[in-house]
């Protein structure tokens, strides 16, 4: 038998199988090029990089908070400073790390901070998770007594320190509180925000008021500790420290007197104020009431104290009802409806009409005068200077039936009702100027579902004759009346009101201005303001004008409208407008106070308290009048 060598055995190999050998080995060719080319560039081309990043791992930045800027009003009243104050914070390098000398220093603190050891041990994790190698503030604003206890027992509380801070302080308390608004910690929802790019978790930021508006400004620049820690982050070196900056120093456009006079003028009651350059927009003061403390915002808010400042039971502080108020406006919308029916050609400024106390709508509903008075036959001028009603019902009534039927909404929107001031103060709100359009869509969300809209029936001619005298579904605030005479009384310049001034350094020099022109130009012919403007001047200096009995006397002579508003389940509102001085005013000053009767009862001795402040004379008797023989309503 003969034997065959096994390598002629076996067969020549296949070219498909050449073909797999080749692709295996040209894949694991790749393969370790790829791997190859990777370790060759982390060691040799990025290596430096890595490196970096390594050292950085061992440093650490402890953020060192700046001090915000002060604001002062226009004569260089500090309205907000900064207060020192102690801090409780806990060093997580020297944190026990044992459970049980952990819980009994969390009893311990619990103890001294008059916090439960529950809310002791949230806090303290809630800031270490947020910034690991940063000291957890446990309570930002401690007395001296627990900064003393604390020092001198420090064998209870290891990790714990008392750092020297600086808190904000409102030194006037409740005076323009909802201008200033207040500071508080920025939340996860605010870091996204560009307004606060470069702000950190734990930083306090404006959140209302002039704080916010203008808190890039105020905020400064912080500092760092920069230290070295090792793997398990405790520190180890103290490296360098940069300094905080201060925020810079904002003026503002306010007077803090006016602004005084004008929250004690308000008496406690529930309304709003507004005293307006005329020209320029400076606001000199503006207020609501009720009102609040800022001061309260500076240590750790409870709950309970929020709850109160927002509760509409309790009226509300928070809301500033200069802005973000909105009622009807009463008798104190007839100067706009005379630009509208003026511009319009419904009349001219000598146009009579005669009032016989009672006006017919279609349909025979018979509206009244306030009193049920009747003035005869009459003018524009002499309609505002009495206030007659039917006279306006007229106007409202004939604009509703001139061009498209909305003239007296056209003009108004020009005027600047139902929309924003564009004030540097957030959360303004744009009221309603009431259309067709508008109600008639709420009619039909109420046809669909009465829980959608309470407006249960579609517009009516009676709805623009309701608005002509500021009643119906007219919704506006004080800022936006103010608006609206400034342009009928500076030539039809309807001006943006802003409370900033200036910006300027820790030694008052100015470092950027804030010039805020006029938003847009309102065509009204010359004759036709006079004409307003005479009717109610008129109404503030003749015997028979509706505020003559509150300015009889008074140094300044002004041009004035008095409000009185009906609203379903409560007293009547006072409302008062008023140019001074007349006949060349500077200031418009705006006054509504909820449940205040008549504008001549409550609300235009509030106006003439603030312009008596505005010229520095003194305002007289501002207690109960005499309404006799006039029409106290109007």
């Amino acid at each position: 038998m003969m034997y065959r060598n096994p390598e002629e055995r076996r067969g020549p190999i296949t070219p498909q199988l050449a073909l797999r050998v080749a692709i295996v080995g040209g894949v694991c060719l790749v393969m370790f090029g790829v791997v190859f080319f990777r370790l060759w560039y982390l060691q040799v081309l990025s290596g430096d990089h890595y490196l970096a990043e390594a050292n950085n791992n061992r440093v650490r930045d402890i953020t060192v908070q700046a001090p915000r800027g002060r604001v002062i009003d226009r004569t260089g009243r500090v309205l907000v400073d900064n207060r020192s104050g102690y801090s409780v914070v806990i060093n997580p390098a020297k944190l026990p790390t044992d459970i049980a000398q952990k819980e009994r220093l969390f009893k311990n603190l619990s103890k001294v901070l008059h916090m439960s050891q529950h809310s002791i041990r949230k806090t303290v994790n809630q800031k270490l998770a947020a910034v690991p190698f940063a000291n957890a503030v446990v309570k930002p604003d401690v007395g001296r007594g627990v900064f003393s206890y604390i020092l001198e027992n420090q064998d209870s509380f290891p990790g714990v320190t008392v750092e020297q801070v600086f808190l904000r302080q409102y030194p006037y308390k409740d005076v323009a509180a909802q201008i200033v608004g207040y500071v508080s910690q920025v939340n996860e929802q605010q870091l996204k925000d560009k307004r606060f790019r470069g702000v950190k978790l734990g930083d306090r930021i404006g959140q209302a008021g002039i704080e916010y508006s203008y808190d890039r400004y105020l905020r400064g620049q912080n500092g760092a500790n920069r230290v070295q820690v090792d793997a398990a982050g405790t520190v180890r070196q103290d490296l360098a420290t940069r300094p905080p900056k201060s925020g810079r120093r904002l003026k503002l456009a306010l007077d803090y007197g006016v602004q005084r006079t004008g929250q004690v003028a308000m008496a406690g009651r529930h309304g709003a104020f507004v005293a307006m350059d005329i020209k320029n927009g400076e606001i000199r003061a503006l207020g609501s009431e009720p009102t609040f403390d800022p001061n309260v915002f500076s240590k750790q808010i409870k709950q309970s104290d929020y709850t109160r400042l927002t509760d509409p039971a309790n009226g509300a502080p928070l809301l500033n009802r200069a802005t973000q108020g909105g009622y009807p406006t009463g008798s104190t919308f007839k100067p706009i409806t005379s630009v509208a029916a003026l511009e319009s050609g419904v009349i001219g400024t000598d146009t009579p009409y005669t009032d016989g106390g009672s006006f017919l709508l279609p349909g025979g509903k018979v509206l009244h005068n306030a009193g049920n008075a009747s003035y005869g036959t009459l003018s524009l001028r002499k309609a505002l200077q009495v206030s007659s009603d039917v006279f306006f019902y007229h106007l409202g009534f004939e604009l509703n039936n001139a061009g498209n039927g909305q003239q007296l909404q056209s003009w108004a929107a020009k005027l600047g009702i139902g929309r924003t001031t564009g004030i540097d103060l957030p959360g303004e709100q744009p009221g309603l100027l009431p259309t067709p359009q508008w109600r008639n869509h709420q009619y039909k969300l109420h046809q669909k579902n009465p829980k959608l809209s309470l407006v249960d029936k579609p517009w009516t001619i009676g709805d623009n004759v309701n608005l002509a005298i500021g009643q119906g579904d007219l919704v506006a605030n004080p800022l936006q009346m103010a608006v609206a005479y400034a342009a009928i009384a500076n030539g039809g310049y309807v001006v943006k009101p802003h409370l900033g001034m200036r910006i300027e350094d820790t030694d008052g020099r100015a470092i950027q201005e804030f010039r805020t022109p006029a938003r847009r130009r309102v065509k009204i012919r010359s004759q036709y303001r006079q004409a307003i403007l005479d009717g109610i001047r008129d109404a503030a200096q003749l015997p028979t004008g509706t505020s003559y009995p509150v300015f009889k006397g008074f140094p300044i002579k002004i041009a004035g409208k008095t409000g009185t508003v009906e609203r379903p389940g409560q007293a009547d509102q006072s409302w008062y407008v008023a140019l001074a001085p007349y006949p060349h005013p500077r200031y418009v000053i705006a006054v509504t106070i909820e449940r205040g009767g008549f504008g001549a009862e409550a609300a235009a001795p509030a106006a003439k308290q603030i312009i008596a402040k505005l010229f520095n004379v003194k305002a007289g008797n501002t207690g109960p009048v005499n309404l006799s023989g006039v029409n106290a309503h109007g």
